[in-house]
């Protein structure tokens, strides 16, 4: 019997481009360059969404019910065309994935009914959109920047009903002494910012949160990353070397190292407590991210 085994055409343009007679002359670091990525893995530099949404796929697939039941009372998510995958029928994005864990976390810790909410940095809302979808919270205001206000501004008037809409308010960073005179709050939140800011305005947030609040949730990294291979350096040495000084942890550490980053968390813990009649609460790791951590601090003066 004739049998035809020849190659492919795809796979003769893969011996002939990649897999060549010299592949096996060095196999030093094949695993990481073209001769695997055509054998056996999608090349990550090329596959950057794929292995995206793979992500988001397999931990979309991880959430409890009641991480489901958060994420379907928080509507419009779609807004803004996420890199979304879809899992019996229900529209996920990384962004929203996180934060119902995120909340959920805090639900362990903190009775949001009737809550004074306070964000530092919140980024285009994606908390504040989660906390209102699922909590009766009094107040959520937001702090940040000029711009990235006008962008949350322009977010949650378009994602929030008009009744829940009206219980933020957003405050400038220029206009900190609102926050100052206000009322005490029941919670505080930061979420991957105070890792962007300057130690000393980190030091000035943390008193303002001992001063003015009961509660504070915090998730940021547990240290600083140096390997080029896993960004490219793609904002340029200027960007990273403002990245290595900003934050209250700048030790440089293998991110995908687990002992590496069990060994900086009480260190993180030491540095997000925002005073010394503060506890914590719960910490844990920041899933997905590998070297994230999240804590939940609690006022003992209240």
């Amino acid at each position: 019997m004739v049998r035809n085994l020849q190659a492919s055409p795809q796979w003769e343009h893969i011996q002939e481009s990649w897999v060549t007679e010299d592949a096996a002359a060095d196999l030093t670091s094949f695993k990481s360059d073209d001769r695997n990525f055509n054998i056996s893995l999608w090349n990550p530099h090329a596959n950057g969404p794929r292995y995206f949404k793979t992500l988001v796929h397999e931990l979309a697939t991880r959430l409890e019910p009641a991480d489901w039941a958060r994420l379907r009372k928080v509507e419009n998510r779609d807004v803004g065309e996420p890199l979304s995958v879809r899992l019996d029928g229900e529209s996920v994005c990384l962004d929203y994935l996180q934060a119902v864990l995120e909340l959920g976390f805090i639900e362990r810790q903190v009775d949001l009914g009737g809550a004074r909410v306070m964000e530092i940095g919140a980024g285009y809302g994606r908390t504040c959109h989660t906390v209102l979808a699922n909590h009766d919270v009094a107040e959520y205001w937001i702090v940040d920047l000029t711009n990235t206000l006008r962008l949350s501004t322009a977010y949650l008037r378009e994602v929030l009903d008009p009744e829940r809409y009206a219980r933020v308010r957003f405050v400038d960073v220029e206009d900190i002494d609102e926050v100052v005179r206000a009322p005490r709050f029941d919670l505080c939140v930061n979420i991957h910012s105070f890792t962007e800011m300057t130690p000393e305005t980190v030091r000035e947030y943390l008193d303002l949160i001992d001063e003015k609040c009961a509660a504070f949730y915090v998730k940021n990294p547990v240290g600083k990353f140096l390997d080029k291979r896993l960004d490219g350096h793609f904002k340029g040495d200027e960007a990273v070397q403002m990245a290595l000084r900003t934050g209250p942890l700048r030790k440089v550490l293998d991110i995908f190292d687990t002992e590496a980053v069990e060994a900086a968390v009480p260190d993180f813990v030491g540095a997000y407590r925002p005073g010394d009649d503060w506890v914590c609460a719960a910490d844990a790791r920041g899933v997905p991210w590998s070297y994230f951590w999240q804590a939940l601090y609690k006022n003992g003066r209240t």
